[in-house]
């Protein structure tokens, strides 16, 4: 443990006592800090097995086989290599990422980052690691904010051993509307162009396996767009990781829940 590990350590006690550990859905006391409550904890939906195989969707029946696919994927096979999320997109959820988007409650990033990383596996040890790249923000979203809260995900999963980030290797060109209520067709109108590599990356993306991290995936539309650019710039392969995932069931009621404030 190093010299800073010991001190926070040390330091914990003064914490809880000035500020004392709560819940960040219901508010109750909690055992540490960044935690969530037991109950609250059965509020939040872990994407189950069996799963398709291309984009890991959890299918409401436990009669289908390992290697079966889910209809989307039948009918367009994706890109990616793949999509980790930590939960299920609903209530509890969105409201952890709500209070850690908007709430300035950028402390949630490590319990987000804990549960997202103990669904990712460790990389392979005879390989270089996977480049942890996070969804970008404009830069008036991102000065508005004062943070991607994707990079935030991103920075925690490379704490805990599951790649190396570079937080800079996409850039959003553009500053683009909600998705919310478009179809696909203009969701893909919209983001055209809108996302890009960084030149000054593209010689460390060039040959490597991404882990694109995002904190909510919705429609897949800007996931999409950045796994297209990934790969055309050299990435030997791009899983996506994310915290929250809309499954279709929830699909329409979120996409309406969910405002330009929120992506």
């Amino acid at each position: 443990m190093g010299l800073g590990a010991h001190i926070a350590e040390g330091l914990k006690p003064v914490v809880d006592l000035v500020y004392p550990p709560r819940c960040p859905l219901c508010g109750d006391a909690t055992a540490d800090q960044g935690g969530v409550c037991s109950e609250c904890w059965g509020d939040l939906v872990i994407p189950g097995e069996p799963s398709c195989k291309a984009c890991g969707r959890p299918f409401g029946s436990d009669q289908m086989d390992e290697e079966a696919l889910c209809a989307p994927c039948m009918a367009d096979p994706p890109k990616h290599s793949g999509i980790v999320a930590a939960t299920v997109y609903n209530d509890a959820s969105r409201k952890l990422i709500l209070t850690f988007k908007h709430g300035g409650k950028i402390s949630l990033a490590g319990l987000l980052g804990r549960l997202l990383a103990a669904r990712l596996s460790d990389p392979e040890e005879c390989d270089a690691p996977p480049l942890l790249i996070p969804v970008p923000l404009h830069r008036w979203r991102l000065w508005q904010r004062g943070f991607n809260q994707s990079g935030l995900l991103a920075t925690e999963l490379a704490k805990r051993g599951k790649g190396e980030v570079l937080v800079d290797g996409l850039v959003r060109r553009k500053r683009t509307p909600s998705l919310g209520g478009l179809g696909a067709k203009e969701r893909r109108k919209t983001l055209s162009g809108a996302i890009a590599i960084r030149e000054s990356r593209e010689a460390a993306i060039k040959g490597r396996d991404v882990i694109l991290v995002d904190d909510v995936l919705t429609s897949g539309a800007t996931s999409d767009a950045c796994v297209g650019v990934l790969l055309r710039a050299g990435a030997r392969s791009v899983t996506i990781a994310c915290f929250a995932r809309v499954v279709d069931s929830e699909f329409d009621a979120s996409l309406h829940r969910m405002s330009a404030a929120e992506t």
